[in-house]
C-alpha cells in the first residue's frame, strides 16, 4: 500500500510538473503582448475577484487565497481563477473587482463586473447581469468624462479607443440552472428557462457591441452535476458512469447548446464583430472523467468542507466558516469548496483554453492584444 501511494505520489508531481512547463509555454507564446488589452469581465463566482467583498463586505476568510496570495482576495478558490491566469497570459494585471473602492483609480487594464452568485433573471436584482450592464455603462460615461477634463484621474482612466477596442468576457448562466434545481423545479421546468437565460447573455452582447465593442470571449457552463455540493444535497440517484448527476448535466448540455447557437447567431448578424464560444464543460469533464491521469485523487470531493467522504460538503458548515477544514494539498483536488475549483484544477482549465482545441472559431487569446 505505501509503494502504491509512492509511485502515485511520483505520478501526480510528474503530471503537475508537465501541467505547469504546458502552461508556461501557451504563457510565453502569448507573452508576445506588447501592449496588453483592456478585459471587462462579466459573470459570476467562477470569475469574481473580490466583487461580492466589495460590493457587500461580506466575509470571505482563509483557507481561500492559501495557494498563491498567501491571503485571501475574496476568490473562491485556494488560488487563481481561470480568469487570473488568461489575464496573466496576455501580460497584464490581474482584473480588479469593478466595486472596489480601496484599490485606487487606476483600471486601466479594465474592470471585473462579476459577483458571487450572479445570474441573468430575474432582472434588477444585484448584481445580476443586466445590473452588472448597467454598472459598466456608467463606468464607461465617467471614465470619459474624466478623460475629457483637466481631472489628475484622467491618466487613470480609459479612452475611447480602449472601450473600442476592450475584449469583453462573459461566463454565466450556471447560477440560473443550480438555483431552479435548488428550489425543486423539475428538469422540464428548468430547461423550459433556458431559452430566457440565452436571451439575456444575448442582449448583453448586443449592449455591449452598441457601446462600440467588437471583441468577445464567451465561456459556457460546466457539469453542475458533478459538484460535490449538488451531489451531497440532491437524492436522485440518476448519476452517469462517473458518479454525476446525468439530470444536472444534460441541463448544462443543453443551455451550452444554445448558447452555442446564439454565438453562432450574433457571427452573423455582428458582421464586424469577434465572437468567441469556449467549451468550458468539455474540458471541465474531461479532468472528472480522467481525473486519475492529471494526478487528482477524488474528483467528486471537495478539499475544503465538512463531512469527510464522498463530497466533504454540509451546506451548514462551509469552507472557511467555523468547524470546516482545507486538505493538506489542494493540488490534488478538483473541487476546492464543492462548488469552485482549486487552483491547480483552474491552471489545467485555463492551459486548455489556452490551446484553442474547445474554441470556437479556434483564435489564440493573444489575438486581443491591443496595438
Amino acid at each position: 500500500m505505501a509503494t502504491f501511494s509512492l509511485q502515485s505520489h511520483c505520478f501526480f508531481l510528474l503530471v503537475l510538473l508537465l501541467m505547469i512547463l504546458n502552461l508556461r509555454h501557451h504563457l510565453a507564446l502569448a507573452g508576445g503582448c506588447q501592449y496588453p488589452p483592456v478585459i471587462f469581465n462579466f459573470g459570476d463566482s467562477n470569475s469574481d475577484t473580490g466583487g461580492l467583498v466589495a460590493g457587500l463586505g461580506y466575509s470571505i476568510g482563509l483557507p481561500n487565497g492559501r495557494s498563491f496570495f498567501r491571503r485571501s482576495t475574496g476568490r473562491l478558490s485556494d488560488g487563481r481563477l481561470i480568469i487570473d491566469f488568461l489575464c496573466q497570459s496576455l501580460n497584464t494585471s490581474l482584473l480588479k473587482p469593478y466595486l472596489d473602492s480601496l484599490v485606487g483609480s487606476n483600471f486601466q487594464n479594465g474592470a471585473n463586473f462579476a459577483i458571487v452568485g450572479a445570474t441573468t433573471l430575474p432582472r434588477y436584482v444585484p448584481f445580476v447581469l443586466n445590473i452588472q450592464l448597467m454598472q459598466f455603462l456608467h463606468f464607461k460615461s465617467r471614465a470619459l468624462e474624466l478623460a475629457s477634463t483637466s481631472d489628475p484621474l484622467r491618466e487613470m482612466m480609459i479612452s475611447e479607443s480602449g472601450f473600442r477596442n476592450a475584449l469583453y468576457m462573459i461566463d454565466i448562466g450556471q447560477n440560473d440552472l443550480a438555483d431552479s434545481f435548488s428550489k425543486g423545479f423539475s428538469y422540464s421546468r428548468v430547461v423550459k428557462l433556458i431559452p430566457n437565460v440565452i436571451s439575456e447573455i444575448k442582449n448583453a452582447i448586443k449592449i455591449l457591441y452598441d457601446e462600440g465593442g467588437r471583441k468577445f470571449w464567451v465561456h459556457n457552463t460546466g457539469p453542475l452535476g458533478c459538484l460535490p455540493q449538488k451531489l451531497s444535497m440532491v437524492h436522485s440517484k440518476d448519476f452517469d458512469k462517473h458518479g454525476c448527476l446525468a439530470s444536472y448535466n444534460s441541463a448544462a448540455k443543453l443551455f451550452n447548446q444554445g448558447l452555442d447557437h446564439m454565438c453562432h447567431e450574433l457571427r452573423t448578424e455582428l458582421g464586424d464583430a469577434k465572437i468567441v464560444y469556449v467549451d468550458i464543460y468539455a474540458i471541465k469533464y474531461d479532468l472528472i472523467a480522467n481525473s486519475t491521469n492529471y494526478g487528482f485523487e477524488k474528483p467528486l470531493m471537495a478539499c475544503c468542507g465538512y463531512g469527510g467522504p464522498p463530497y466533504n460538503y454540509n451546506v451548514n458548515i462551509t469552507c472557511g466558516h467555523g468547524g470546516s477544514n482545507g486538505c493538506d494539498e489542494g493540488s490534488r483536488f478538483i473541487s476546492w469548496d464543492g462548488i469552485h475549483y482549486t487552483e491547480t484544477a483552474n491552471a489545467i482549465v485555463a492551459m486548455k483554453v489556452l490551446s484553442m482545441q474547445h474554441s470556437k472559431p479556434p483564435t489564440p487569446f493573444h489575438f486581443f492584444c491591443a496595438g
